[in-house]
């Protein structure tokens, strides 16, 4: 297999020499290259293709933020990681645009490794090269219009609830997504298990919000035409429906609260890779949408089609990209087809799974039995099969429960 290569800059020498030290064991595995500026750092580019680009924050004549923007704009396919020793505001703010994943100083040798390792798996599940440019490229993704407006609005109130920005941003794809790579990040030093939107918003606090929101602009209404060819309000609530249907099937079979937690967050996400196609490949996703209206072929299977991969593969991909936990990415990559999940015991890809096939099979328009919807190997294998009624129960209680709410 051939070597990844990975590139870190850092205008302090010290930290380049225990850089160098400390990956000494990864010469096996990676080809590695330590520069002390931007400029060299891009010189050194031009001949050698990195996979990975590990750079600090403030550096002289180029700083980390001028140097990702650039590396971003001309190798699109390298994952960048800002590794810097300070966590003021301006920084984390200038630096979310061009930047993947964040590591503070001083970073423990493991955390480093495991990061980079992590990155380098992930290139590797998404290897055509025109998706590869595009999904690396990403800065944010489009909110739905209405709750993208709430938000702003909310923010601009003098009266502003950090409790209702957080409901809202809880309610959507896009914002959730970028909310969760920013509290995932080590620049926060948020040591507590976070996979709730709604608390990771409130623990990054309004100002940053609002500066995400009205200044650095990381969120913005889906503004394209796809808007008349994907019912974008139907995504969002059948994304928010699996993720509370998921949740309370998790709950029923006992699993540990964390893995719930997780549970829901991947129900929010795990279609988040159909804005990804449809906002920046539009064209190619009209086809894919006139290929499932023939009803002839799943989303899926029209999305393989078109693109070689599925919106949960891009989706999966992206989120791993920005530094989500892996039973996340996992729920999400997987959610079609958890048989080929390499961890095959319950988890969050379980429940995702489940609840999305009891969404399909409610919007049918065939008379198929719910287990034509599920991946039954998969079920047979962890033993839950005789489970399949008491989740049906738990989503029509829960379809009644939303009628009743709608009445009230």
């Amino acid at each position: 297999m051939q070597k990844k290569k990975i590139l870190f800059v850092d205008d302090n020498a010290d930290v380049l020499s225990s850089l160098r030290r400390m990956l000494r064991t990864m010469r096996k595995d990676w080809e590695m290259e330590f520069v002390g500026g931007g400029r060299e750092a891009l010189e050194k580019l031009e001949l050698w293709q990195a996979d990975v680009i590990v750079s600090d924050i403030r550096m002289p004549e180029m700083d980390g933020v001028e140097l990702l923007t650039e590396v971003k704009a001309r190798y699109p396919r390298i994952v960048r990681i800002a590794l810097s020793g300070y966590t003021d505001r301006e920084v984390v703010l200038k630096s979310v645009g061009p930047t993947h994943q964040f590591l503070a100083k001083p970073c423990d040798g493991d955390s480093l490794k495991l990061v980079i390792t992590r990155s380098c798996m992930l290139q590797d599940l998404l290897t055509d090269p025109e998706l590869l440019d595009l999904v690396t490229k990403i800065e944010s993704l489009p909110s739905l219009p209405a709750l993208y407006l709430e938000v702003v609005e909310e923010l601009k109130s003098p009266k502003s609830s950090m409790a209702k920005i957080g409901e809202i941003i809880s309610k959507d794809i896009s914002m959730t997504a970028k909310i969760m790579q920013l509290v995932n990040s080590a620049f926060f030093g948020m040591p507590q298990h976070i996979s709730n939107p709604s608390q990771a918003a409130t623990l990054l606090g309004v100002d940053i919000i609002k500066a995400l929101v009205l200044s650095v602009k990381i969120f913005s209404g889906f503004s394209n035409q796809m808007t008349d060819d994907l019912d974008l309000q139907r995504l969002w609530n059948h994304s928010n429906r699996t993720s509370i249907i998921a949740k309370k099937i998790a709950s029923a079979e006992k699993i540990d609260k964390i893995l719930i937690d997780d549970v829901f967050m991947a129900g929010v996400l795990h279609d988040v890779g159909i804005l990804v196609l449809a906002a920046n490949m539009s064209d190619q996703y009209r086809r894919v949408l006139r290929l499932v209206a023939t009803g002839k072929v799943t989303l899926a299977k029209a999305e393989q089609i078109i693109f070689g991969k599925t919106h949960a593969q891009v989706g999966g991909y992206l989120m791993g990209l920005w530094g989500l936990p892996d039973p996340i990415v996992e729920a999400i990559y997987f959610h079609h087809n958890p048989s080929e999940c390499p961890s095959q015991s319950i988890e969050p890809v379980t429940f995702i799974h489940i609840a999305n096939a009891l969404e399909s099979h409610k919007f049918s328009p065939d008379e198929k039995p719910i287990e034509s919807f599920l991946d039954m190997d998969y079920i047979e294998k962890l033993n839950l099969t005789d489970r399949i009624p008491v989740w049906c129960e738990i989503y029509r209680d829960s379809e009644a429960s939303e009628e009743n709410e709608k009445h009230e």
